[in-house]
């Protein structure tokens, strides 16, 4: 069938729902654990029970003597394999990078390590085998505490990490400046701040499945990963010493990843070396929830002591941070980059302050690995001085929404340098924001109702808590981020393709790929509106590192900031090479012609025009080409951007809290955000509802908990404190434009606002109830028992 030639109606900008749901909410997904072949054997892992522990001796005889095991394997027969690598260490100071292997040998460091695995026909066989493992350990001393393992005399989790420091980083002006600036201040306060740690809990736990032909001596890995092509890269250059196009690397539908399927794990290159000492079995690695909780990488685990200047009209002058970041057992893919280039270089938030010092030491602990998780960096930078402003606001009297706006960063100051180490921030008007959602809340009328409960002794307190948040997305250039600025070990442009076929119809390839944001519809929106080809005729293809170019992923709110432009930029090269042809077959000179809605023809004579269609069934047949033209319409496009973007907004949270118990209840939330221009305004809403009850849930109700003996405490769904829907409010969401000067679509990046504004909103909004009552900082998760703590303190 061949497509429609009509002009098809314009899709920028239009609330559509996602092509991929029927598939994916009817069953039809293919997901890791949906993968089923002949003759596949299923992975048991001995993992230690113990948080740090000497391995004396490992006894798999039980496990191979039980039916339907194959093999039974200890790290000491994967000794030729490298240990995972370290792909981004921070730049300019020295990175005690040790990362993991596949199993651990001679020691583990966490309640979880891999110390043997079991191969079996199935996996409750595998499970079973794995448990009859015989382990003899010699207990060590442990740590939890990311500020307790860099003191002296705590117990040494590796010898290449004297004091269990993994780096010690810097960032803003020499201590002995911002320390005269405090001095000077009219004004200080200071905030001790417990950013606490995080489980990433998608739908879909992790996994892998890989194949290795003994013919050729190829792989394929099927892995939950938001990034497959980067995989690819990591395992075959620096793990299994292997060419990297030996590795053909897949990622099938992804239940969700918040970022903790970035990086790489131990079963992706231990399921492949499996299969090829087992002659090209397929090996199958999938976690249970409780695997996924103990050894997929956690999030945030910050410790700060703060310290802030401001003058009496609440003009923020100096700004002094102590960050004790937890980076867990083992150094993760890209673990240093989050609390300094995302967290630290954002520290200033939407706001001048002239003097900036933050100081970070990263450090590890008997604990799982932590890295990024939805937001990576900033959420944590956003808390802190969102916080920062209402203990201004406390100091000086003044009210936080006008310290906000004394401080904010103007339009006219754009792009603005920080000062920190940040590439300038693009564009932004802070103050309209703010404006628009103090107007939408009501907020005068809130605070005189707050003021009369107080009066009146009433039981339900009332708090609005404020977050003016700016972000960084799509980081970017490769210049910048690389090895030679802030030490990330590659580049982080991204790639399209797009293919029109003899038929009209379209297929594009993109290094970017989807984990529950939408690729495929927002994708084909923008190519439709771009080439004037119907959105149905449209093809978005990824995930597949032999069907696609290189890319690298989806994290950071950068797939259409980066990926989106690379096809943007890739639909201008289809354009020009069908204006050329288009002119020829119209025999009018190139400078004559002009495309729109999908046609090509001569200025001032649009009824005389060759379609698209027309013109991709000509360049296909290649009877009647231009001199020197080839044949088919293909382009590809490798996008580096020039700068990252920078969406801000303005959140409002409004809490009732129980006076005698603590208990909150959110009575509204609302949230105006400038993500740019938007493509899909559904898809928007969607990933900010979603961001929002993640970071209301920070404030709230998450934590994850280590006992003083490294044991997760909070193992399970049972004990780690996902909110239901019930404890989620209705969200009121609204939004400013200021388009991005970065990128031609002038967006700006969706993925992680809600996370990283809605937990200071919450946060803020809870102290906000209770200040009047001398309470000035509650540590999250506020639970009605840590309100009910503070407010009894306090009286």
């Amino acid at each position: 069938m061949v497509a429609s030639v009509d002009a098809p109606e314009k899709m920028v900008g239009k609330a559509i729902k996602r092509r991929e749901d029927p598939r994916l909410i009817t069953g039809a997904g293919q997901f890791i654990d949906d993968l089923r072949m002949p003759g596949m054997l299923h992975i048991g892992l001995v993992r230690s029970p113990l948080a740090h522990a000497k391995i004396k001796s490992i006894d798999l005889s039980p496990a191979l003597s039980m039916p339907g095991v194959v093999a039974a394997f200890t790290g000491e027969d994967f000794l030729d394999l490298n240990p995972l690598p370290a792909a981004w260490q921070a730049g300019g100071v020295t990175n005690h990078a040790v990362t993991p292997r596949v199993l651990a040998v001679n020691e583990v460091h966490l309640a979880g390590d891999p110390v043997a695995v079991v191969i079996a026909e199935d996996q409750y066989l595998a499970r079973d085998a794995a448990e009859a493992v015989i382990v003899e350990y010699e207990e060590l001393p442990v740590v939890v505490d990311a500020k307790k393992a860099a003191e002296a005399g705590a117990p040494q989790l590796h010898e290449e990490a004297p004091n269990n420091i993994v780096l010690e980083w810097s960032c803003g002006k020499d201590a002995e400046v911002v320390d005269k600036a405090l001095a000077d201040a009219d004004v200080t306060a200071g905030l001790h701040i417990i950013n606490q740690r995080l489980i990433p809990t998608p739908m879909e736990p992790r996994g892998s499945v890989a194949r290795y032909d003994p013919g050729t001596g190829d792989y394929t890995l099927w892995i939950t990963s938001q990034a497959p092509h980067v995989m690819r890269l990591l395992i075959a250059a620096f793990v299994l010493g292997i060419p990297e196009q030996k590795i053909r690397t897949i990622s099938p539908d992804i239940g969700g990843g918040f970022g903790a399927k970035i990086f790489c794990y131990y079963d992706m290159p231990l399921t492949m070396a499996i299969s090829k000492k087992l002659d090209g079995r397929p090996i199958k690695f999938f976690e249970d929830r409780v695997e996924n909780y103990v050894s997929t990488t956690h999030g945030r685990d910050h410790i700060s002591d703060v310290e802030v200047g401001a003058t009496n009209d609440g003009k923020i002058t100096a700004l002094k941070v102590k960050t004790w970041a937890n980076i867990g057992a083992y150094f993760s893919t890209i673990a240093a980059g989050i609390p300094t280039t995302l967290y630290g270089r954002m520290i200033a938030g939407c706001y001048k302050i002239p003097n900036i010092r933050v100081d970070v030491t990263a450090t590890y602990t008997n604990t799982a690995m932590v890295d990024a998780y939805r937001g990576a960096g900033r959420p944590e930078a956003a808390y802190l001085i969102e916080r920062v402003c209402d203990a201004v606001a406390a100091a000086t009297g003044i009210d936080p929404a006008e310290v906000r706006r004394q401080n904010f960063i103007q339009p006219e100051d754009f792009p603005y340098d920080t000062g920190i180490g940040m590439l300038p921030y693009d564009s932004g008007d802070y103050e309209r924001a703010l404006d628009k959602a103090l107007d939408l809340a009501g907020y005068t009328d809130l605070r005189a109702e707050q003021k009369r409960r107080i009066e009146a002794g009433e039981q339900k307190l009332l708090g609005i808590g404020l977050s003016s948040y700016v972000e960084v997305c799509g980081v970017a250039p490769s210049k910048w981020i690389g090895l030679g600025g802030e030490g990330w070990g590659a580049g982080l442009w991204e790639s399209a393709n797009i293919r029109v076929q003899l038929t009209g119809k379209t297929v594009v390839t993109t290094g970017s790929l989807p984990h529950g944001q939408g690729h495929e519809t927002t994708f084909a929106q923008l190519v439709s509106d771009k080439l004037g080809i119907p959105y149905d005729d449209i093809q978005i293809k990824h995930s597949d590192s032999l069907g696609t170019p290189f890319g690298f992923g989806s994290y950071g709110s950068r797939s259409l900031t980066v990926g989106g432009t690379a096809i943007y930029k890739t639909t201008d090269k289809v354009i020009d090479k069908v204006k050329k042809l288009g002119a020829h077959m119209l025999e009018a000179s190139e400078a004559d012609v002009e495309f729109e809605h999908g046609k090509v023809f001569v200025k001032g004579s649009p009824d005389a025009a060759k379609s698209i269609q027309e013109i991709a069934a000509a360049a296909h047949v290649a009877y009647d080409l231009p001199e020197g033209m080839e044949p088919f319409l293909d382009e590809t496009t490798y996008y580096d951007p020039p700068n990252c973007t920078f969406p801000f907004g303005t959140h409002v949270c409004v809490v009732e809290i129980d006076n005698d118990s603590g208990e909150v209840d959110i009575v509204k939330y609302l949230a105006v955000d400038d993500v740019g221009n938007v493509i899909n305004p559904l898809i928007v809403g969607g990933q900010l509802h979603g961001g929002i009850a993640q970071g209301l849930a920070q404030a709230l109700y998450e934590g994850a908990y280590y006992d003083d003996d490294g044991q997760l405490l909070t193992g399970s769904l049972s004990d780690y404190a996902i909110p239901k829907a019930s404890q989620v409010p209705w969200y009121d969401l609204d939004s400013t434009v200021t388009p991005s000067p970065v990128n031609p679509m002038g967006a700006k990046g969706a993925g992680e606002a809600g996370t990283i504004a809605s937990t200071p909103a919450v946060g803020n909004a809870v102290v906000d109830a209770v200040k009047h009552l001398g309470v000035n900082n509650i540590q999250m998760p506020m639970t009605p028992e840590r309100i009910w703590t503070a407010i009894n303190e306090a009286r």
